[in-house]
């Protein structure tokens, strides 16, 4: 094999390019181009060099096999780059004229314009300020529905404490955790289920439908030195778990960075291998 280095000037300060014309084999004639860094490493493709350069370099039209910056490319590039940035700021908008009321009319009635000052008396609607009722029992909706994982497998139910137990037509455990995780998420009020206990007898009339449909319950201290024993328990093993991960990923780079100098050594026998053959 024939070997030519030289330096690349479309690179940075110091990186060498190497052209390597084989004289013999299936492949005599051809020729391959590597770029060795300025520590000694060797590249054999563009995405590599691409990787190694990251940001510090724009390779869209650098060209590998000559080692030059085609202008072409290169004033595409910055055609583009300044479309890009002509677009991204936009023409101002000096329309002043209030836009027209997109509702049904036979004559074309501008908006009406209100400005923020203390002269201003903005008039509200108490019916539309007070909260929308809600449907008796509307938490049944949520029975039926599973969650399920990247895999598509159902995701385990978790059980309900012995303490919580659901009032109403119909109630599971289930529609009473969809119920409870409803209530925590969109009410700003505590959690104490159904107080009155004429709602056993007739759910209907005197159901609080601020509260899930369950019995009235107490959270004791023995039932949060539970909860946080669960939580660091769990949080350990989400730690174990990314630990493994992250030694798993470090292996598997290790594994993946072989010496360049090694990878072209056995191309190079394999070449002679054949044309000794």
């Amino acid at each position: 094999m024939e070997r030519k280095r030289w330096g690349c000037s479309a690179l940075p300060n110091g990186w060498k390019m190497e052209e390597v014309t084989r004289k013999s084999g299936l492949s005599a004639g051809k020729s391959d181009v590597y770029y060795f860094s300025p520590t000694g490493m060797k590249f054999r493709s563009k995405p590599q060099l691409a990787r190694y350069l990251g940001n510090s370099m724009d390779l869209s039209s650098f060209d590998f096999r000559t080692g030059k910056m085609l202008m072409s490319k290169l004033s595409k590039n910055r055609q583009r780059i300044r479309n890009d940035n002509s677009q991204s700021k936009g023409k101002p908008d000096l329309n002043t004229s209030l836009p027209v009321r997109q509702t049904a009319s036979i004559f074309k009635q501008p908006v009406t314009k209100v400005t923020n000052h203390p002269s201003n008396k903005v008039k509200t609607d108490p019916q539309k300020a007070v909260e929308q009722p809600r449907q008796l029992f509307w938490e049944k909706k949520l029975s039926g529905i599973h969650a399920s994982d990247i895999a598509e497998e159902l995701v385990k139910t978790m059980d309900l404490p012995r303490g919580l137990q659901s009032v109403g037509p119909g109630y599971s455990d289930k529609t009473l955790i969809a119920a409870l995780a409803s209530a925590l998420h969109t009410s700003s009020s505590p959690i104490t289920g159904q107080l009155s206990a004429a709602v056993e007898k007739n759910p209907g009339v005197w159901l609080n439908t601020t509260q899930p449909l369950c019995k009235s319950f107490l959270v004791t201290d023995d039932d949060i030195r539970k909860q946080e024993d669960l939580v660091c328990s769990v949080r350990k093993r989400l730690e174990e778990a990314l630990m493994a991960d992250m030694l798993a990923h470090i292996e598997e780079a290790s594994i993946g960075d072989t010496s360049p100098q090694d990878e072209s050594d056995e191309e190079e026998e394999g070449d002679e291998e054949v044309a000794s053959g």
